[in-house]
């Protein structure tokens, strides 16, 4: 109710006359409309139209590729936007149900390699994998989780899977459920009175049959919905109002969501990241070479930050994607790794200076990938780290109520 009370405040203010509009609200206007428009060099819109093509198999043939979707409307919420995925009821049970086996903290070296996937290189205690037509990083990710903890345990479960359990000073408990290649399949924070939140929730009868990684956007035919580029991606820099990164946030998937995915196939699949509309900082300016954020920085994350804490209130079950992104300028798996460091910095800074939960935040370094600006020279715009909420994604709308 609160929220629908605050939605309906919304469209009164919208409805009301606008104020006198000076010359230098006029000129703004206009350098922020010039500046919205996408330059003859821009890369496509959507990041899986950036991917170069799937790698035949030897002996194979090429891959199938689905017809490409007639634009559809939009969803008007995230439950519409699930609809096809939840006709049943989803049936979630108690996470620390199943019993487990305590074993020591598991040694995360080198990770199992999923079928369909080779291990190239090592950096900085981070492993980059090949797949069929991208790079992908993957690293320890529980370091922001444990920071201050009060105990963490870990527990072996049935099916090759793993139980981690990070409980904070308050009592509040953070589990997590990997499967046998360290992919989340469930997240849930368990509140010091056991109600439980969810985080992250896949089915366990599609995950156990899982042998090899494939990108689950492959099933997918192109998305191609007709909207404004600034209805899909807000530039921060011309964001003169707090209140639309809450807006913009707030908004559901542009369109339908086949079916709950695993934070893991969300950070590897672009076409299921084009799924949720994304928010380009490129306020924040990090120096060459560097993954450390300035402290004159720190502030520009205040927006967001603010419109963070704003959905946590209404739903502490968001999930947040922080993606880091590099221009085409050096080595590329050098890129890949920096990348990922940017993007675990900001949400470091978010969790330490703006106290956003670091559960609700998962982190991903893309590289240079996903160009903004198609060239291979310096380009500011594609040095920025990016934020989307996956939410609808990686879990049913219907845990959240």
């Amino acid at each position: 109710m609160k929220r629908r009370k605050e939605r309906e405040a919304a469209r009164q203010r919208a409805a009301e006359p606008e104020p006198a509009i000076t010359e230098e609200r006029v000129k703004r206007r206009k350098e922020r409309e010039a500046a919205m428009r996408r330059p003859e060099n821009a890369a496509r819109l959507f990041d899986s139209a950036k991917e170069k093509p799937v790698r035949r198999k030897p002996g194979g043939a090429e891959p199938d590729q689905p017809a490409r979707a007639r634009a559809e409307r939009l969803p008007e919420s995230d439950a519409a936007a699930q609809a096809r995925a939840s006709r049943d009821p989803v049936q979630i049970g108690s996470v620390i149900s199943e019993e487990g086996r305590r074993i020591e903290r598991p040694r995360r070296e080198r990770p199992e390699v999923p079928e369909g996937a080779e291990l190239v290189r090592e950096v900085n205690n981070r492993f980059i994998f090949r797949t069929d037509n991208t790079y992908f990083i993957e690293r320890p990710r529980e370091e922001r989780f444990i920071n201050d903890a009060r105990e963490v345990y870990y527990e072996e479960l049935p099916r090759s899977r793993q139980r981690e359990v990070v409980v904070r000073p308050d009592g509040t408990r953070i589990v997590t459920i990997r499967n046998r290649w360290g992919d989340v399949v469930r997240r849930v924070k368990i509140l010091p009175d056991d109600r439980e939140i969810v985080l992250v929730y896949v089915e366990d009868d599609y995950y156990d049959e899982v042998l090899e990684w494939r990108d689950p956007g492959l099933d997918l035919p192109p998305l191609d919905l007709d909207i404004p580029v600034r209805d899909y991606i807000l530039d921060a820099e011309w964001v003169e109002d707090p209140e639309d990164y809450y807006t913009f946030l707030d908004q559901p998937p542009v369109e339908q969501v086949e079916r709950t995915y695993s934070l893991d196939e969300v950070r590897r699949s672009a076409r299921i990241r084009d799924k949720v509309r994304r928010i380009d900082l490129d306020i924040v300016n990090f120096e060459f070479g560097s993954a450390q954020i300035p402290e004159s920085e720190i502030g520009k994350l205040e927006g967001v930050a603010e419109a963070m804490q704003r959905l946590l209130k209404e739903n502490p079950g968001e999930t947040f994607l922080i993606e880091g992104h590099t221009d085409a300028v050096g080595a590329e798996v050098a890129n890949l790794a920096l990348s990922d460091q940017r993007a675990e910095a900001v949400a470091t800074a978010l969790t330490n200076v703006f106290d956003i939960a670091p559960e609700n935040m998962e982190t991903q370094g893309y590289g240079e990938q996903y160009l903004k600006v198609e060239t291979q020279e310096p380009e500011r715009e594609n040095r920025r780290v990016a934020i989307r909420r996956i939410t609808p994604l990686v879990a049913p709308v219907a845990s959240s109520e």
